[in-house]
């Protein structure tokens, strides 16, 4: 296995010019396989209230739930570095709730770091974080928990005001101890000025070709919703497609009597003559010696 990636590792791709690719992940079988695909960072997103969930936004995600997925994700991942959203309201009211539920989504959780959103404003809240040991992904331009005061999910800076704001904004979380900053729905000459500006990497989605890494949804790459086509998405894969055909394939020869067959069935060790009886509680067979073994049904194999 190569050498876990960290966040100094982030910081030597940048520096070298090599380009940092990151994925969403939301369990430990997506995470083992995008993990086995190279991923060098799998950010369990707070997205999972839309893609998971079925939300209208990333809003309802509670820090249990983050919690909850982070560990997943955490189990299924070797090599890539694991970034914990931090949701809405877990960091904005205090920097001292800020600190506490980081230090939640890395204890619990086992993340090697925490994401939140948002500018100059959050800088105390990132020294807070970093001052206990907890490494701070940045978030700018379109921040999903700010959807109410975008007015929607649009792209940001997009005059001149807004793109020196945003320069500013980005400047101020490197200066507060912010390890990488995700750029996200940004026009790409704002995304180029702001990644040569800093020292920490830049992570796009929406942004174009000039951050020093980009992000993706797992399953937006992975093509398993067709009605959702905003401009930023390249679908590498039509799993939607596939799974509907496998499924479909299943269905059929279930209702056809052709699953399962000989092959896909277990047979006892010797002939055995059974008389029905009616059961009084539930049972479990003891272990046979040398008897076959079934194996996880669900999971990493065994």
């Amino acid at each position: 296995m190569k050498d876990k990636v960290t966040i100094h590792t982030l910081k030597r791709l940048k520096q070298s010019g090599q380009k940092i690719c990151m994925v969403t992940a939301y369990d430990a079988t997506f995470a083992r396989i995008l993990d086995e695909g190279g991923a060098d960072v799998l950010l369990v997103g707070d997205s999972l209230g839309m893609v998971i969930q079925g939300q209208d936004s990333t809003l309802p995600v509670t820090m249990d739930q983050m919690v909850y997925h982070s560990a997943a994700v955490s189990r299924g991942a070797k090599r890539a570095h694991v970034v914990g959203d931090l949701p809405f309201m877990s960091y904005q009211v205090s920097p001292q709730d800020a600190v506490r539920n980081a230090g939640r989504l890395v204890a619990e959780g086992n993340v090697g770091s925490v994401k939140l959103e948002g500018g100059a404003e959050f800088a105390d809240t990132v020294r807070a974080i970093v001052r206990a040991s907890i490494p701070v992904m940045g978030h700018l331009g379109l921040t999903p928990q700010s959807v109410h005061k975008m007015g929607g999910y649009v792209v940001q800076g997009r005059d001149e005001d807004a793109a020196r704001r945003m320069l500013d904004d980005a400047l101020a979380l490197e200066e507060a101890g912010a390890y990488a900053l995700v750029l996200e729905g940004v026009p790409l000459e704002l995304a180029r000025t702001i990644t040569q500006s800093l020292k920490i990497p830049t992570i796009g989605i929406g942004a174009g070709k000039h951050c020093d890494g980009q992000v993706l949804v797992c399953y937006d790459l992975l093509g398993m919703n067709p009605d959702f086509k905003p401009k930023f998405v390249k679908r590498f894969a039509n799993l939607h497609g596939n799974i509907t055909e496998a499924a479909g394939t299943f269905f059929s020869e279930v209702r056809a009597g052709t699953f399962p067959d000989e092959d896909h069935s277990f047979k006892a060790n010797k002939n055995v003559r059974l008389v029905a009886a009616t059961p009084v509680g539930p049972e479990v067979d003891a272990p046979v010696e040398g008897a076959e073994k079934v194996g996880a049904i669900y999971g990493a194999p065994v």
